[in-house]
C-alpha cells in the first residue's frame, strides 16, 4: 500500500518530551510518509531533533518520516497539513514563581498549569504567545489542521480560536488515558491474561481539560460501568496503582498516584473521574484535597524536580543526536498519529479533545472550551453529543469554565483590574483576604511581568 503523504509543522520543536513521543509513533506507523518541520525560539534544539527524528526513522516500519529544523514559523508553516503547537510558556523559573509565591502565602498547588494561581498566571503570560502562533497560521496554514498540546489548554485553545476563528483547531490530552487503563487491567484480571489495552476501551468524557469525567465505559459491547464502580468501591480507601510506586524514583514518586481522589470523586459525584489526583485536586477547595495530599497519596511536584528531568533529558537526548543509544519504534499511550490518520482520510478514530461548545456538553455556555470525544475523519474533527454532568459536578466545571472564557476576554480587552477580581475568585485563592490576594497576585504578575503585554501592563500602572 501506498503511504500517504502529510506535511507537519512542530511549532516548539526542539521539545524534550512530546517530539520525540511523535518521532517514535510515526516510526512505529506504516501508512503515513511524513515530512516534519521543527520550528523553535531555541533553533539549536530544533536542529538537535532534526538528527534525533533521522534515527527514528532510520528504524521506522513503513516510509521514514524526513525531519528538518527550520529558522522561521513561516517556513514551517508553508504548506502544512498539519500543526503541532507544543511550547513552554516561558521558563521553568517562571513555572517556579506560579508556584512559590503562593506557596509563601499558604496555598499549595500539585502541579500550578492549569488553574489556581499558578495556571492563571500562566495563562496570562502564555496567551500573548499562542494569540502570534495562531496570527502566523492564518496568514500562512490557514487550512491547516492544528493540535495544541500547551497548558493551560482551555483557556489557550481558546486564545487560538479568538484570535483566528476559522482556524481548524483542537486541543489534545492524555489525562484521560489514566481511566482507560485502569479499566484494560481491570478487563484483564477477569480474563486471566493481557488480553486489552486502553485502545480497546471507550469512554464518553466530559468535562474541561484536567477536571473530566466519564459517564459510560464499554469494551467489546460490555458496559464496563458495573465493574468499575466495584473495583473503585474496592480500592476506594487503599487506593490502586498498575505496579508498585518506585519511593527512590523520582518521577515515580511525583508523577504517579493511588487514584484515591478519583475514587472519591466517584463516591461524591456519582460519575468515574478521569485525570489524574494531581490535577483534579487543583479544582476543588484546597482542605479537600491539597492539604492532606500524602493521606490521599499523590504528590505535590517541585519545579525544582522538573529542573532536573529536563537536564536528564538533555542529555539523553544530545547523546541520541549524536549517535549514541538506540531509538525504539515503540508506540507511545498518545493518540496524535491516529488522529491525524483519520484527517488525512486512513479510517477513523475517536478521540477526547478540547474544542468549543457547539452543544455537544448541556449545561456549559456555547463556545466555551469544553473536553469530550470527537470523530476524527477525512470529513474533520467532529465534535460527539456526550450529555451533562451531574449537577453539583457541573457548577463546578461551571465556575471554573467561566473563569477561564473571562480571564480570556479580559486579557484581550487589557481590563487589569477585571483580572484580579477574577484571580481571587478561584477556589483555591478564595480563602485569603483580598488585600492579601491583590498582595499575591502583584506579586506573581512582577515576577513574570518580562512576558506580559506593555499595554496590559500599562493598565495595571
Amino acid at each position: 500500500m501506498t503511504a500517504t503523504p502529510v506535511t507537519i509543522a512542530y511549532i516548539g520543536g526542539g521539545s524534550l518530551n512530546w517530539a520525540t513521543k511523535l518521532m517514535a509513533d510515526l516510526a512505529h506507523d506504516t501508512t503515513l510518509a511524513a515530512q516534519v518541520r521543527l520550528y523553535d525560539i531555541d533553533h539549536a534544539a530544533a536542529e538537535r531533533n532534526a538528527k534525533i527524528g533521522t534515527r527514528f526513522a532510520d528504524v521506522s516500519k513503513g516510509t521514514p518520516a524526513r525531519y528538518a529544523a527550520v529558522p522561521s514559523i513561516e517556513e514551517a508553516l508553508s504548506g502544512a497539513d498539519v500543526v503541532v503547537v507544543s511550547i513552554l510558556p516561558g521558563a521553568f523559573d517562571d513555572m517556579a514563581c506560579d508556584v512559590d509565591i503562593p506557596a509563601r502565602y499558604g496555598i499549595k498547588q500539585a502541579v500550578g498549569d492549569t488553574v489556581g494561581p499558578g495556571g492563571f498566571v500562566r495563562a496570562l503570560r502564555a496567551i500573548p504567545m499562542m494569540i502570534s502562533i495562531a496570527e502566523a497560521i492564518r496568514a500562512n496554514a490557514p487550512r491547516a489542521w492544528v493540535c495544541n498540546l500547551t497548558n493551560p489548554m482551555s483557556v489557550l485553545t481558546g486564545a487560538m480560536y479568538q484570535a483566528f476563528p476559522a482556524i481548524r483547531l483542537w486541543g489534545e490530552c492524555h489525562e484521560v488515558t489514566k481511566l482507560r487503563h485502569q479499566v484494560a487491567w481491570i478487563a484483564n484480571q477477569e480474563a486471566g491474561a493481557a488480553r486489552y489495552s486502553h485502545r480497546d476501551v471507550e469512554v464518553n468524557v466530559l468535562g474541561i481539560n484536567h477536571f473530566t469525567f466519564v459517564d459510560a465505559i464499554g469494551l467489546e459491547g460490555r458496559d464496563m460501568l458495573p465493574a468499575y464502580r466495584a473495583f473503585a468501591g474496592q480500592h476506594g480507601n487503599s487506593g490502586w496503582s498498575p505496579r508498585e510506586i518506585d519511593p527512590t524514583d523520582e518521577h515515580d514518586l511525583y508523577f504517579m498516584d493511588r487514584s484515591r481522589v478519583k475514587f472519591d470523586l466517584y463516591r461524591r459525584f456519582g460519575i468515574p473521574a478521569a485525570a489524574g489526583d494531581r490535577h483534579l485536586a487543583e479544582f476543588m477547595p484546597q482542605g479537600e484535597y491539597l492539604d492532606l495530599a500524602a493521606d490521599w497519596e499523590f504528590t505535590l511536584t517541585p519545579v525544582s524536580y522538573r529542573v532536573r528531568d529536563r537536564a536528564e533529558k538533555r542529555a539523553r537526548a544530545d547523546a541520541l543526536a549524536a549517535g549514541q543509544g538506540v531509538p525504539y519504534a515503540d508506540r507511545s499511550d498518545e493518540a496524535l498519529v491516529d488522529q491525524i490518520k483519520g484527517l488525512m482520510g486512513l479510517g477513523q478514530f475517536v478521540s477526547n479533545v478540547n474544542l468549543p461548545n457547539r452543544g455537544q456538553m448541556d449545561g456549559l455556555p456555547l463556545g466555551t472550551i469544553v473536553e469530550t470525544n470527537a470523530l476524527f475523519s477525512s470529513l474533520g474533527v467532529t465534535p460527539l453529543v456526550a450529555g451533562r454532568m451531574p449537577d453539583a459536578l457541573l457548577a463546578i466545571t461551571a465556575d471554573h469554565a467561566a473563569r477561564q472564557s473571562a480571564l480570556l476576554q479580559a486579557v484581550g480587552e487589557g481590563r487589569w483590574d477585571d483580572l484580579f477580581e477574577l484571580f481571587r475568585t478561584d477556589p483555591l485563592v478564595v480563602p485569603l483576604p483580598a488585600e492579601t490576594a491583590r498582595q499575591m497576585f502583584d506579586e506573581m504578575v512582577q515576577a513574570t511581568a518580562h512576558h506580559l503585554p506593555r499595554d496590559l501592563l500599562k493598565e495595571a500602572s
